[in-house]
């Protein structure tokens, strides 16, 4: 057992400095304006343990997956609050202050979350792919139809509008991506990482277009199949259980890659965009569509909460990154967008999605997974629109002698 040497919500206020959080102790201590936004309960001797020996964030969300820690009030105001300027910057002297009255106890680590993972052998075989990609998506289907709604869609949507629902939204992404990739009836389209199927089918319904979706999640490949034979699409399109690196088909039309350059990897990413390069026939087009960083000068390998608990191994590269890799693989580089805005807003919805089904996720994946996807969704929500994190579409011509086949003017 940790023994505090003073109330533990007043030691623990020192160091939130002016930020108007209370706090909530099981020594029976509290502190903080009583007319706080939130407050946090610490429930557990554990969670000051978490706090204390772990880096970052990390303290945080694993005293909060593992129950030890609760938040009263709007979790999205709680943690811009305590990310905001506000936040004191504790001193050495503070530091020690803190720690002495905590008690000494809380330096020893005490053993994460089961919820908390790492992954071996080598980084981005296909092997440890398939088991990083598994642990994120093959959750539950029932689970992310509540989060994500009917688009069944885990990606940034495009918001035409500041009131167009989620599900106009995520339509209006993947018509983005068609017209970008000037698809037509009888060309044919590669969509790698496709997730539960949203752009093939919308590709093969909506532009008569032939679709082979890949995925390394078998969950998302049998979702797939029975949604397209439920569209009576069957003579279009098709949904495999299995790696882009091992599609033997070639000569394509177009390749739309949506969010799945995260998961690649920055040793990786030239061998991919050169597969995807030779995947095309002359004149043919790429979109890349993922998540980026605002600069190229950051660790690409993220710390902390995310890899441990929601994306294993995942890697963000700054658009210049990409760029460079995509140019140097062969394409010529038409059109670059940034959606940052629109994924802070799609955050909103599937946070909002989540707590109107909040019982029934709890009851299919279990608390702590439900509150990895809560803590996880709502800090990213933050992080866009702090553009702490960005996203960016991305389009590439592999041009024939010169010849994109490109119209003069974007048309779409």
């Amino acid at each position: 057992m940790v023994s505090a040497q003073r109330p533990v919500a007043e030691v623990l206020q020192l160091a939130l400095g002016n930020v108007p959080i209370g706090i909530d102790a099981f020594d029976g201590s509290s502190s903080g304006p009583a007319d706080a936004p939130v407050r946090i309960e610490i429930r557990t001797p554990r969670a000051l343990n978490f706090l204390v020996t772990s880096p970052h964030e990390l303290g945080l969300a694993r005293a909060f997956v593992g129950g030890d820690l609760t938040v009263h009030g709007d979790l999205y105001t709680a943690l811009s609050l305590l990310t905001g300027d506000d936040m004191a910057s504790l001193g050495w002297t503070s530091r020690m202050e803190v720690l002495r009255g905590l008690g000494l106890r809380t330096l020893t680590p005490v053993a994460p979350p089961p919820e908390e993972v790492r992954l071996h052998g080598w980084r981005h075989s296909q092997r440890r792919d398939r088991s990083a990609i598994s642990h994120h998506y093959d959750v539950s289907n029932r689970f992310y139809g509540w989060v994500l709604g009917e688009s069944m869609t885990y990606t940034c949507a495009v918001y035409p509008t500041a009131t167009s629902s989620l599900e106009q939204a995520q339509e209006a992404k993947y018509d983005l991506v068609a017209r970008k990739l000037g698809l037509a009836p009888g060309m044919r389209l590669l969509d790698v990482g496709c997730g539960w199927g949203g752009m093939v089918v919308h590709a093969a319904k909506r532009y008569g277009v032939q679709a082979l979706g890949v995925t390394l999640s078998r969950q998302q490949a049998e979702f797939a199949q029975k949604w397209i034979a439920h569209e009576g699409l069957a003579d279009l399109a098709e949904v495999r259980h299995l790696d882009y690196r091992d599609t033997p088909e070639g000569e394509f039309d177009a390749v739309s890659s949506i969010g799945l350059t995260e998961h690649v990897g920055e040793r990786e990413l030239p061998a991919y965009f050169r597969r995807l390069w030779g995947k095309l026939r002359p004149q043919g087009r790429l979109l890349n569509h993922c998540i980026t960083r605002p600069t190229t000068t950051e660790d690409v390998r993220a710390s902390g909460f995310i890899p441990r608990y929601v994306f294993p191994d995942g890697e963000l590269m700054g658009i210049g990154k990409i760029a460079s890799v995509m140019q140097n693989s062969g394409f010529e580089l038409r059109h670059m967008e940034s959606l940052r805005e629109h994924y802070a807003m799609t955050l909103d919805a599937w946070c909002a999605n989540l707590a109107a089904h909040w019982d029934e996720a709890v009851e299919e994946v279990g608390l702590a997974r439900a509150r990895v996807w809560e803590l996880y969704m709502t800090g990213s929500r933050i992080g866009f629109e702090r553009n702490h994190i960005q996203l960016h579409q991305l389009l590439g011509v592999r041009t024939s002698a010169g010849e994109a086949g490109y119209p003069l003017r974007p048309d779409w």
